[in-house]
């Protein structure tokens, strides 16, 4: 297993570890965000499998024992399995999600305390990167789920949004759309309620200019379109479930 790592905007990195057994032929890849800062922090953990994995390739960047923030979309496996393995490494770390998330889950699962953010909260970083909190319930699962957005850079760290099969270039400016409905026929993941389409809409509002996947490449151009066609999806599949 190997993790390689690419810079997809100025002071942040992608780590992605390629697994061709998920869903073959295509296979799947997992993805992890590290963003630059005096205070340095990791979006995703990865699963507890790919650690050692993971920490190589942040090695390659900087010495993970000087990671301070670890942060994540919501609660499962692929999202912060390792959340304890960084915080062993990383004596200064501490994770940092919404209340519903730290309430339900993290005060308890968290080796050490967790910070309890609000929708909206920002973490200055320092050398100019902020990263704000944004409570997303339900989208694409999960109450507790929540996204981030790099304010300077304008990019959106959007988990499993737009997740797509296949192991492409780091960065892309063509269409991410189409995989991703492909790959939501193919999972059935997302938590379909009234409220998901205006919820990925109002991210649009945020006029990023590039999303960071979890699952598939990052993607730079309209991403404001791009958000706005996958929240029509949602409510167009919405409305067929509800018929």
């Amino acid at each position: 297993m190997e993790t390689h790592i690419a810079e997809i905007a100025d002071g942040i990195y992608r780590l992605s570890t390629y697994v061709a057994e998920i869903a073959p032929p295509a296979g799947f890849t997992f993805n992890q965000f590290l963003v630059l800062g005096e205070e340095p922090l990791l979006f995703h953990t990865g699963p507890r499998g790919m650690f050692p994995s993971v920490r190589a390739a942040m090695a390659r960047v900087m010495d993970p024992a000087n990671l301070r923030w670890i942060t994540f979309g919501h609660v499962e496996a692929d999202e912060c399995g390792a959340m304890n393995e960084w915080l062993k490494v990383a004596p200064r770390a501490q994770v940092a999600h919404g209340r519903t998330g730290c309430f339900v889950s993290l005060n308890d699962l968290a080796d050490r305390a967790p910070r309890m953010l609000d929708d909206g909260e920002v973490i200055d970083l320092g050398s100019s990167k902020r990263i704000r909190y944004l409570d997303t319930p339900h989208v694409p699962h999960g109450w507790e789920a929540g996204l981030y957005v790099e304010e300077t850079s304008g990019t959106l760290l959007c988990g499993d949004l737009f997740t797509q099969l296949g192991n492409g270039p780091a960065l892309v400016s063509s269409d991410i759309v189409g995989p991703a409905i492909a790959a939501e026929d193919m999972f059935k993941s997302s938590s379909l309620h009234p409220s998901m389409g205006a919820t990925i809409r109002r991210l649009a509002d945020l006029k990023p200019q590039r999303l960071a996947l979890m699952h598939g490449p990052s993607f730079e151009g309209d991403a404001s379109a791009a958000l706005l066609a996958l929240g029509d999806y949602y409510d167009r599949q919405h409305q067929a479930q509800a018929a």
